[in-house]
């Protein structure tokens, strides 16, 4: 029996560590979209790794997801990547990682409220996260928070205050909603995880701490993807 553990990230940065911590190897290239394999024995069994580099934003890593979904049985679906500190909880330090369990599009607008709507404009819920925090030493690791998506970069302190007073939200980044979406239409919302290791605050200067950050970061989401896989 194979079972197949897929993950999606956006960034070559990102991307790149996961491929050297695990020995990926390339399979396939689309224009903007590469996915990597790497197999092992696990009891018996044939373990299969699967990474899809998507790109940046919410269109390029829905389909990268359903490429996924359509290709492979998954056993579990794992959003890795970056994410900026909307600064509700000023312990929560660069380099932290979340593993939040309600996700929002704030950047989905229709002025109607009828229900048909709720698959863009409602939240989505992961039950896999419980109330509490760790800290692990070296960074810590946050579970239960809102998260919110959208195709913007988010560098600017008046949207930092205008996203977090709105949504109550935490964190804000570019793709766990889309890839939330597809695996909702697929049922599989129950095999899903997202991993968001905090690179700036998502104000002036975070065009630089981003960067700066980021291999910092992706290595303690990478930490927590090891766990988990």
């Amino acid at each position: 029996m194979e079972i197949v553990k897929a993950v999606i990230t956006a960034m070559n940065e990102e991307w790149d560590l996961i491929v050297k911590r695990f020995g990926l190897k390339e399979v396939k290239k689309f224009q903007n979209i590469t996915i990597y394999e790497w197999s092992r024995d696990v009891d018996g069994e044939t373990e299969k790794i699967v990474l899809a580099n998507s790109g940046i934003g919410k269109i390029q890593s829905a389909t990268a997801t359903t490429y996924l979904l359509e290709n492979y049985e998954i056993l579990k679906l794992i959003n890795v990547w970056i994410a900026w500190n909307l600064g509700w909880d000023h312990d929560v330090k660069i380099w932290d990682v979340f593993l939040p369990n309600a996700f929002i599009q704030h950047d989905f607008y229709l002025p109607f409220e009828w229900e048909e709507y709720d698959y863009g404009k409602a939240p989505i819920f992961l039950e896999y996260a419980v109330w509490s925090n760790y800290d692990l030493k070296k960074f810590g690791l946050i579970l239960s928070w809102v998260c919110l998506s959208g195709d913007t970069f988010v560098d600017d302190p008046k949207i930092v205050w205008e996203l977090r007073d709105k949504h109550g939200a935490d964190i804000v980044e570019m793709e766990a909603f889309a890839v939330l979406s597809v695996a909702r239409e697929h049922n599989i919302l129950d095999k899903c995880v997202v991993i968001k290791a905090v690179s700036d605050g998502g104000e002036s200067k975070a065009t630089d701490e981003c960067f700066n950050n980021l291999e910092f970061a992706m290595n303690n989401s990478i930490d927590v993807l090891e766990l988990i896989l």
